[in-house]
Formats: C-alpha cells, structure tokens, sequence
C-alpha cells in the first residue's frame, strides 16, 4: 500500500493474502481462514480481516492487530457460518497510517453485486489513478492503494459482461505491484501483475472439493491444501462453480521481475516461491557470500530469523562451525516497538540476547539478510561485543540499499539508507564491525537457478522494471480542486 515510508531499522513486507472455496461446504471456512493466517503472519503484522460469502452475502470483520488479537474467540464465534468461500488479509502498515479503514479484505458493493478484495504490493500510478476517480465523483475512505483498485473495478463492471472481464480492463490501467484475491458472490479470482513482483499461488483441497489461493504455500499446508502451482505473471485465475479457469491475456507482455527480497528476507522458510524452495534460496545466499567476502574466524552465526540459513550455507561452504549466537525473545510482537524513542533504542535488547557461550573468546561472522539504516546492526555487534567476541565480521546476504522501492517493501528514502553516500568502509566504520561484506548484485540474481524469473533489484541499482511514481498520496491530498488554481 503506498504511503509514508516507515523510519524504523527494519525492513517490512506489506500484505500476505488468501481465499477459498469449497463448493461441497465441507470445509469450515472461518477455521481455514484463521489458520492460514497464522501462517502468514509474518508478512503482515499491523492489521488483518476475513470475509466470508454465505449463500452469495459477503460479510466479514478486520480490525487492527495480530490474528491472535483481532480474531478473539468471542469474534470468530460470532463470524456467520455455512459460508463457501472465504478471503483472509495480514497486513503491515506504516507509522501514523495504521487505520482500521485500510485493513483487508476491503467489501464493496455495487448494483453489479458484492466485491471484496485483498492486495499485495504497490501500485506506481495510485496517486493519479485516484485523483482521477475522485473527480469523477468517487469517496475514499482510506489512504491504500487497494481502494483505487476497488473503485477502478467496479467503474469496469458497468460496461463489462463479468467480473473477469471487469478485473481484465483494470489491468490495462493498473501500474507496479499486485498480487490480488477477489470474492464475489459467486466467484473467487486470483490475479498477478505482469512483471510477478509478488508471489501468489494455486493450492487445491483434498479429494478435488475446492480450491485456495495464497501469497505463500506455506498457507496451503496449514490448511491440507496440495500445492498445484503458481499463479503466472499477468494471469487471472477464477474458481467457481465450474472447476478452476485462466485466463492469460497479459501473460507474457512483461519481463518477470520478482522481488528478490521474497527469498532474502519476505517469505518462510518453509515456502516454494515459483519453483524454488526459499530456504535453499537463503543457503545459496550464504554460500556465495562465503565465496566473496572469504575471513578466519572461529564460529558463523546468524540474526534471526531470516539470517540464519544463509549463516548455515555461509558455514557450510566456508568449513567455519555453525554456531546459536542468539536467543530471541518469541513473545515480544512488534507493536510492542511502536512506541517511545526510548523504546525503539532498547528493542534490540528485548527482542535478542547473545548466548555467551558461543560467542565469548571467539572471532565471530554475523550474518543478517540486510542492512537499512544501520542502527539495529550497529546494536547486535555491541550485543557481541559486551558477551565477549574478539572479533565481529558482518557479512550481509544482499547487495547494498542504495534506491528506495516503489513496489511493496519499505526501503525508504535513499537520504535514510546507510549505504547512500557511504561507502562499504565508511559503513564498516558506522556500525563498529572489524570488517563488513555485502553480497554482490550478480549473485543475488543466481538465488534460483531453477527459476524462470529474473529478479527486480531496483533497491541495490536505482534500475526499475517500472517508472517510479511521478508523485505521492500527499501530493494528491494537496492537490487543489480542479478550477481552484491560482493563473
């Protein structure tokens, strides 16, 4: 969803999505929805939804919050049952835009029927596209990108013969990032933007009943779903009644650019990604890093969660022992972090502790998927420090940031990045290491050698696959009305 960028240490994904169908009814929606959820929590920590089709009648509840929170048992008990399709939305938002009139799935509805909609990603046109609809009479009442999508859709219904071929037309005006689920009241449809920045893929339930739809598959295992396949850069996938049908019309128009981060960073472990498991991914990552940025040392460890493989492939193709360096504390969630200055300094010490015992006496290689604007990586090298490391190598298993992105990650503003106007030594400098390495921009594109896809590493080279926004939601809430500028 673009908005202001967020202006803290870490990176954040936007959204994770999911829907289902079972035209048998055996499957208890509002259980699936829920589970799967969970299971991509991680991409989506601020706010979430479900939406439920019962009888053709698309209901649902969103709220601010984890799964854990907004989904209490009191509310899913009184979300309706006997419902045959289902939508489910996680989403991260930034700092000060964190309204529950954002949250997902988003319901419209129309006199052409009911609509609800998830996205994943970022649309480079959203400000024009909106400032269009808004004089043509369109209310907002969020700051996403997704209600653009929304109105932009149903202005498409009015001339189109079905909601497929409404979503089709939109895609001719849509620009950027965008993994979509949408419900109607009779149908579930998936789409992909043609350059596949995002993921989304095709799972089907057991014995043949139906069929899901997600950003990740480690959503289809959390609901005994069987991956088929990936949803394809440009096509429109739609589930009914009839069975499962594509539609390829903007296949193939644009080069495939997946985000790199998905495998970096982004996605679990646990999920396959067009093709390619995410977890070899990030071994990979740590292997060529080894290759590059070669240093004696006496044990690898990694920052958790997503560091860690790429510290085991560091450890493994280097011959240098694995090693726990740090214990991190499951129970703190990240809103706990949202508040004071104060708080945010000491987060790294609530949420990570070094384990002594590994590191003490010992030259350590600390591995971590990235560095944004250096304060977090400068703090765990101090964690290092003060439980007794030698020496600490921070070896990083990605290019350097040097561009914001433009298409569903928070990479801000190059003036914020660490490695705009630095270079690798003055960084090294910056964070207190004895010596830093980054993974290079040509290895970074050979994370997937059994991928079809390139990658967009637009953050690391300022070269896009899309235009960058010509300008920004605030922009548009400036704006004058048409007619009321000054000649």
């Amino acid at each position: 969803m673009n908005e202001m960028m967020r202006l803290d240490s870490a990176l954040h994904e936007e959204c994770g999505v999911f829907g289902i169908c079972d035209s048998t009814g055996s499957t208890d929606m509002v259980s699936a929805v829920y589970s799967a959820l969970y299971a991509l929590q991680h991409r989506g920590q601020e706010s979430c939804g479900i939406a439920l089709n019962v009888d053709g009648v698309l209901s649902g509840y969103r709220d601010i919050g984890l799964v854990s929170e907004v989904f209490s048992p009191r509310v899913l008990g009184d979300l309706p049952q006997g419902a045959h399709m289902a939508t489910g939305h996680v989403r991260y938002a930034t700092s000060g835009m964190r309204s529950r009139s954002n949250a997902q799935p988003m319901i419209l509805h129309h006199c052409k029927g009911a609509m609800a909609i998830c996205h994943n990603g970022n649309l480079t046109n959203a400000p024009e596209l909106r400032h269009e609809l808004e004089m043509k009479g369109s209310i907002f009442h969020g700051t996403s990108d997704t209600e653009v999508i929304g109105y932009l859709v149903t202005r498409q219904r009015l001339s189109s013969p079905d909601i497929e071929t409404a979503v089709l037309n939109t895609m001719d005006y849509i620009k950027g990032a965008y993994s979509l689920v949408i419900m109607t009241n009779t149908k579930l449809i998936a789409v992909r933007d043609p350059h596949g920045f995002r993921p989304l893929c095709i799972g089907r339930l057991k014995e043949g009943s139906g069929y899901v739809f997600a950003s990740e598959s480690c959503a289809l295992d959390a609901v005994g779903a069987e991956f088929v396949r990936d949803v394809m850069p440009g096509e429109l996938v739609i589930a009914d009644s009839r069975g499962l049908r594509s539609i390829t019309k903007h296949c193939n128009t644009e080069p495939h650019t997946m985000c790199v981060f998905e495998y970096v960073y982004f996605a679990r472990p646990d999920s396959f990604i067009d093709g390619t498991s995410v977890h070899e991914a990030r071994l990979r990552a740590g292997a060529f890093l080894a290759r590059e940025n070669p240093v004696e040392a006496d044990v690898v460890i990694g920052v958790p969660d997503s560091g860690l493989d790429a510290a085991l492939g560091y450890a493994m193709e280097s011959g240098i022992p694995y090693g726990h360096g740090f214990i991190k504390n499951k129970y703190v969630g990240r809103t706990f972090i949202q508040g004071s200055q104060a708080q945010r300094e000491s987060s790294v010490r609530i949420k990570l502790n070094a384990i002594r015992s590994t590191v003490e006496g010992k030259r350590v290689i600390l591995i971590d998927d990235s560095i944004v604007r250096g304060t977090t990586s400068a703090r765990i090298i101090s964690l290092l420090r003060e439980a007794g490391a030698t020496e600490v190598h921070f070896r990083v298993s990605a290019p350097p940031f040097s561009y914001p992105c433009y298409f569903g990650t928070d990479i801000p503003d190059g003036k914020l990045l660490v490695a705009t106007g630095h270079s690798v030594k003055e960084i090294n400098e910056i964070l207190g290491s004895d010596s830093l390495g980054y993974l290079s921009v040509e290895h970074v594109q050979q994370l997937c050698p059994g991928s079809k896809c390139q990658f967009c590493t637009g953050c690391f080279t300022g070269n896009y696959p899309v235009d960058p926004p010509r300008e920004t939601m605030d922009i548009v809430y400036d704006r004058p009305l048409s007619g009321s500028r000054s000649e």
